[in-house]
């Protein structure tokens, strides 16, 4: 598994697209410390922009990449090598590359403007967390929609239908369902629904830890008082469930298809 990781790994590091990925991170990086030398506003700034585009990067190229690995893969299954190593080497591979590119390309400039002596270097550091484990929840999410899916086309059209429901879609039909059922008690639907949003649970969770209570909204307002002091810590074991349960269905889905 781990010439497998080794192989994607360094494939994608020194793959074009990674390298747009990274400049376009400190292209941002650069242009938001310039224009605001708040570190603290720029990281909620950041926020915005981390929770949205890093489940669509890595929906976008592990979706991209397993289709264009296909007939490698293939390859390595005619090898006595089990097919969970070269299943998870391959995801591992994707999911760290596009991490890197995003703690290098964010990292890097806030290095330079001297995040290190700031007091948010531990707010910065969390928001990177939150969002290496958004690449690693949509890059598996979408390895199970291209082995799911042989055409390539409704597997790339899935995958960015997936992302879209959840970075957008999603919270209109929660907003519609709150306002139509005003008069009911909506608690605990509100946070059973927010648990099944990665992205949502994401945001919630930065906010709750860089504790700005006026940009919490209803949800984040009601983890805060529903969990009291332990809604980070329940937020974070969430996401490492939405990531260990993709990972888990690929490796069962991979196992048993036919190639």
């Amino acid at each position: 598994m781990w010439k497998i990781l080794k192989y994607s790994f360094a494939d994608l590091v020194r793959s074009r697209w990674s390298y747009v990925y990274l400049a376009f991170y400190l292209i941002l990086g650069f242009s938001l410390l310039f224009l605001n030398n708040d570190l603290s506003k720029t990281v909620i700034t950041l926020m915005n922009i981390v929770v949205v585009l890093t489940p669509m990067i890595g929906t976008i190229f592990g979706i991209m990449y397993f289709y264009s690995a296909r007939e490698f893969t293939e390859l390595l299954l005619a090898q006595p090598i089990k097919r969970r190593n070269i299943f998870l080497g391959q995801y591992l591979g994707i999911a760290l590359s596009l991490s890197l590119s995003l703690v290098l390309g964010l990292g890097i400039p806030f290095l330079i403007y001297g995040i290190a002596q700031s007091s948010e270097i531990w707010d910065f550091g969390f928001l990177l967390l939150v969002g290496t484990f958004l690449t690693f929840i949509f890059t598996a999410l979408s390895v199970n929609i291209s082995l799911r899916n042989e055409n390539k086309v409704k597997g790339f059209g899935y995958a960015i239908l997936l992302w879209l429901v959840l970075a957008v879609i999603y919270d209109g039909i929660f907003l519609i369902s709150l306002v139509l059922f005003d008069d009911y008690p909506l608690d605990r639907f509100t946070l059973a629904a927010t648990m099944f949003n990665p992205i949502d649970l994401s945001r919630i969770l930065v906010l709750l830890k860089l504790d700005i209570s006026a940009l919490l909204g209803y949800t984040g307002a009601l983890f805060q008082n529903f969990f009291q002091g332990s809604g980070v810590f329940i937020s974070l074991g969430m996401l490492v469930l939405w990531t260990v349960v993709p990972v888990k269905l690929l490796l069962r889905k991979a196992i048993r298809k036919d190639f």
